[in-house]
């Protein structure tokens, strides 16, 4: 057994409290829940000095989940991912201004991972068994992975042009997928119609309140490999944004019990110029954002034209005085071509869109030099294409070695 320090569930937009311990999806005025806890307790119980820096794995964060029953915890060995400096180069800033959080080296090879351990492991618990999500392939891996691990089935639908990498890993791992002839707004339609049909319980993004609660854990581990003392900025691939609201929300538990040491970061939304409904919100100072037409881009896992959170996400970046950015597929790829070359490290293209988006900010005179900012690679950039390799040695043949200096 383990302790949960869960006090009730709450509606984001209304504040209306719901019971914790039994089975949730939204608000009944259809908004997310979030989870809440007895934090002056968890203070009393605990102290910052109990987590060493890069240790351990997402389950030592329990005493900040929702999980009660340590017997429904989910592990694929989802160790603390790593702050990789970079300097020089295309990006032109100076040694130790910017790291990549590295979120490719969890299971899958995304920080999926961490929302899916905690909507699977809830769903265990709650004793659900067949769940389905809409996705743009890195989350369906993911809730497929962690599903068979805890023995339950998986349903995954993706738009049609999602990677036949993602698709083949979902399949390969238990999970049954469909590709949808359209976006993952229209895959999430699709989920919603078939869960009285099918059988199925949503956990896609936001549709119930834990895969807030995994993503948290990026906040979380987070202060602590920087000794409690965050960054100046953070950016962050922002579609459905769980991963911002879940950091902020970390952030905001953390400093309500005095973990922390100096000022929050500003939490800076990064989209693409093909799929902006947020940034175009947050320019004209409005609460909620309009779907975007005509989505696209080359990082899809940022394609999302409406999220049911933006709310949170630009509540989130305005609390922290931060701000939204847009930058078009030209500088993502530019941006991850750069960096492989300059730093040895394989940015998916959504990770790619954050350092394009700093060094557009830099530019732009929002990021002052001198400012220690972290930005997150979300996968492993071996799961997209990549540019074609057209070399070749012939074996039986002279070769002309000094053409190969």
């Amino acid at each position: 057994m383990s302790a949960t320090f869960v006090s009730h569930l709450e509606c984001a937009m209304t504040g209306r409290r719901y019971r914790a311990g039994r089975v949730q999806t939204l608000s009944d005025e259809g908004w997310p829940l979030l989870v809440r806890y007895r934090l002056e307790r968890l203070a009393r119980s605990l102290s910052r000095d109990d987590f060493a820096p890069g240790a351990g794995d997402l389950w030592r964060w329990a005493p900040f989940l929702p999980v009660a029953r340590a017997d429904d915890r989910i592990s694929l060995g989802e160790e603390a991912t790593p702050l990789i400096p970079l300097a020089g180069g295309w990006l032109g800033a100076a040694a130790g201004e910017v790291a990549v959080k590295d979120e490719g080296r969890l299971p899958t090879g995304s920080f999926k991972a961490r929302g899916l351990a905690l909507a699977v492991a809830m769903a265990r618990g709650f004793g659900l068994s067949r769940l389905a999500i809409a996705t743009n392939g890195n989350a369906g891996a993911a809730l497929a992975a962690y599903a068979r691990r805890a023995g339950l089935s998986a349903f995954v639908l993706c738009p049609d042009d999602t990677p036949e990498i993602a698709l083949r890993e979902i399949g390969q791992l238990g999970g049954r997928v469909w590709k949808v002839n359209g976006l993952i707004d229209d895959c999430a339609r699709l989920v919603a119609a078939g869960k009285e049909a099918a059988g199925w319980f949503d956990v896609s993004t936001l549709k119930e309140p834990y895969r807030i609660e995994g993503k948290k854990t990026m906040g979380l581990e987070l202060a602590c490999q920087l000794n409690w003392r965050l960054p100046d900025a953070i950016f962050y691939p922002t579609g459905g944004g769980t991963g911002l609201i879940g950091m902020w929300k970390a952030f905001a538990e953390l400093g309500s019990i005095g973990w922390l040491q100096g000022p929050l970061p500003r939490m800076v939304a990064v989209q693409a110029a093909g799929c902006a409904p947020l940034v175009e919100a947050w320019r004209q100072g409005r609460e909620r954002a309009a779907p975007w037409p005509s989505a696209h881009t080359v990082a899809a896992g940022i394609r999302v034209p409406a999220a049911l959170g933006d709310f949170l996400v630009l509540r989130a970046i305005r609390e922290s005085g931060g701000f939204a950015i847009a930058v078009p597929d030209e500088e993502i790829v530019a941006a991850r071509d750069a960096v492989a070359r300059d730093s040895g490290l394989l940015l998916c293209p959504e990770g790619a869109a954050t350092l394009a988006a700093w060094r557009r900010a830099r530019q732009q005179g929002l990021v002052k030099a001198g400012w220690r900012t972290v930005l997150f690679n979300c996968a492993s950039g071996l799961k997209y294409p990549m540019a074609a390799v057209a070399g070749s040695l012939d074996k039986d043949g002279a070769i002309d070695f000094s053409r190969l200096a």
